[in-house]
């Protein structure tokens, strides 16, 4: 079986993420959206809000499972027997960085990591962006998935 993690923080999914798991669903039997979960990290949503945002958007996609995690990706990996890191690309500097964290994740493990090029109409997107947009009371419904809406 081909199983692939998609990692990140998804604080909140964008329609950046929501194109790279649509885009990736062809090329693996199963893709995990790993939540990550960081103590130190202060997240506009919670774990709980963060997991119903994903889930609800992909409830008629059997071939997604949406679970949260601590720790290196690897060992996420290793535990949900899966061979593949799906990643996102917008960017040259995303490639740099996420170049360097897939060479290190290939020296600790068996895992390769798969990119894809974000879709350029999406490709200026972050979560970084739609939290700001979202502070600052702009519309931020045309950045993310129709699952994302504030309480």
């Amino acid at each position: 079986m081909r199983r692939a993690i998609f990692p990140g923080s998804f604080d909140p999914i964008t329609l950046g993420h929501y194109d790279i798991i649509q885009r990736g669903l062809p090329l693996f039997d199963e893709l995990i959206i790993a939540i990550g979960e960081n103590a130190e990290k202060r997240y506009m949503f919670d774990l709980e809000e963060r997991q119903r945002f994903i889930t609800e958007a992909f409830k008629e996609e059997s071939k997604i499972r949406v679970l949260p995690y601590q720790g290196l990706t690897i060992d996420f990996c290793k535990k949900m027997d899966a061979n593949f890191i799906l990643r996102g690309l917008r960017n040259p500097a995303d490639f740099e960085f996420e170049k360097a964290i897939a060479h290190t994740n290939r020296m600790l493990s068996e895992i390769e990591t798969v990119f894809l090029l974000t879709s350029s109409g999406k490709s200026f997107i972050s979560s970084s962006i739609v939290r700001d947009v979202i502070r600052n009371g702009g519309d931020y419904t045309v950045l993310v998935p129709d699952t994302v809406r504030l309480k």
